[in-house]
């Protein structure tokens, strides 16, 4: 699967563009705001119909105006998928597939992407909700029903929060708000164990390469409700410390227990990586668990995601460089970059290279 071409009017700073798409390496070169990274934020957003710059769609509309349109072909399974999202300053994003209405949870059912950026290198070292985030986003690609739960989750979250900060309400209130914060926070526990578990793996593999053995990464779920296969152990100690903390919650306006206070540990060689780690390592096991997040899609759905690379080979040594670039093989890539020399260039062998000035492309090669 591969996008073949986007199509966009009034997106950030592009008043219309149109361009179609090698189905291996797409380079965008332009000094920084002139468009580079809204090309790659458009693709990003037919995949899973939100950006990974911003959560307000008014946002993306470019200025002026009072929406935006951005459409895509993708080439799946020997057909061709046409997707439409429109963005309204006022109204809910409208979704079509092949012409037909859609919801978001639907377009990951067409194509799956994997995001690096500088962002990303910090992954490892910076605070815990960039790390929830981060595994959310990847999740909810995979299995829609996850996004739906978190959804459902945060929004019962801040209700119970809001009641708890008035200070007038007894257990027996709660409660209501506890068996649904419950029922969709336990999903999520269930769901997040299993990712990381298997991106553990992949990505220990994938490090050992990088380091040539010499480095065992470990990634392991630091959860605030201990994981269990079975569900419903799950579900019972989830209550058994909202019911602890009642008391706790109260006094302080918070809930202080459920996946919204998980973390991921990061260890090499058994150590921290987070608080012990050099810059190298740190950048490293970010590089793993993203080329990881690759293997994991192809193994779950039999075919490789797109890949953005945004901004992010100049944040990597040459022996990085050279690693993630060896391997790409089978992946469609758009790569965001201010330049790029003709030693890199060659490496890529099918390739695209796009000029972007001022919200257009002023030149194709």
């Amino acid at each position: 699967m591969y996008f073949k071409e986007i199509e966009l009017k009034n997106f950030r700073n592009y008043e219309y563009c149109r361009e179609f798409f090698s189905p291996e390496i797409n380079i965008f070169i332009g000094e920084n705001g002139q468009g580079k990274t809204s090309l790659v934020e458009a693709l990003y957003i037919m995949c899973l119909g939100r950006s990974f710059r911003t959560q307000k769609d008014k946002d993306m509309i470019k200025f002026g105006e009072t929406s935006a349109v951005i459409r895509s072909v993708v080439y799946k399974n020997e057909r061709n998928i046409r997707t439409e999202i429109v963005i309204n300053e006022n109204e809910k994003k409208r979704i079509k597939i092949n012409g037909i209405p859609k919801k978001k949870s639907d377009l990951s059912n067409n194509i799956l992407i994997v995001v690096f950026s500088p962002e990303d290198l910090k992954i490892v070292k910076e605070d815990p909700e960039k790390r929830r985030r981060y595994i959310n986003r990847e999740i909810s690609q995979l299995y829609p029903s996850y996004y739906e739960a978190l959804v459902r989750y945060t929004k019962i979250l801040n209700q119970r929060n809001t009641l708890i900060k008035t200070g007038n309400v007894n257990r027996i209130h709660l409660k209501v708000w506890d068996d649904e914060l419950i029922k969709y926070g336990s999903r999520i526990i269930f769901l997040r164990e299993r990712f990381i578990e298997r991106l553990s793996i992949i990505s220990a593999n994938i490090h050992s390469e990088i380091t040539e053995g010499k480095e065992e990464l470990k990634i392991e779920y630091d959860g605030d409700i201990s994981f269990n296969e079975n569900i419903n152990e799950i579900i019972n100690e989830f209550e058994k410390k909202l019911n602890f903390s009642f008391s706790k919650d109260m006094a302080r306006g918070i809930t202080s227990h459920g996946p919204h206070r998980d973390d991921i540990k990061i260890t090499i060689n058994d150590v921290d990586v987070r608080k012990y780690g050099s810059q190298g390592q740190q950048r490293t096991a970010a590089l793993s668990l993203k080329l990881a997040e690759i293997k994991l899609i192809e193994e779950e759905i039999g075919e490789n995601p797109v890949l953005i690379l945004d901004d992010v080979l100049s944040e990597l040594d040459m022996s990085r460089q050279n690693y993630l670039i060896q391997s790409l093989k089978g992946v469609q890539v758009f790569l965001t970059s201010t330049s790029i020399s003709d030693e890199i260039a060659d490496k890529f062998e099918e390739k695209i290279i796009f000029e972007i000035k001022e919200g257009k492309v002023i030149n194709k090669v």
